[in-house]
């Protein structure tokens, strides 16, 4: 018996979760930077956080109750990181 899918998968689920931990320690940063200011910008944001960390767990739990696998899960958690990232990144105007 080979073992050797077994151990790819292992360390590619491990990659993807440690990207993942990455990504999202960004998005914290700069949701921390937003949320300093203490505008009604930074109220929106912090409403906003909330519902997508709501929105994520139903998701999450919704793909892997119907036969998802973690990995499409974390997948699908980077993208949402990815998305939040551009729009946290993107320049205010004056």
């Amino acid at each position: 018996m080979n073992g050797a899918p077994m151990v790819r998968n292992f360390f590619d689920l491990s990659l993807q979760t440690m990207m993942l931990g990455f990504e999202a320690q960004r998005v914290i940063g700069l949701r921390l930077a937003k949320l300093a200011v203490g505008d009604a910008a930074a109220a929106v944001e912090a409403q906003l956080m909330v519902t997508e960390k709501v929105a994520a767990l139903v998701e999450a739990s919704t793909t892997l109750a119907t036969g998802g696998s973690h990995k499409a899960v974390i997948s699908r958690y980077r993208k949402h990181v990815r998305a939040n990232e551009r729009r946290l990144s993107k320049r205010r105007r004056a």
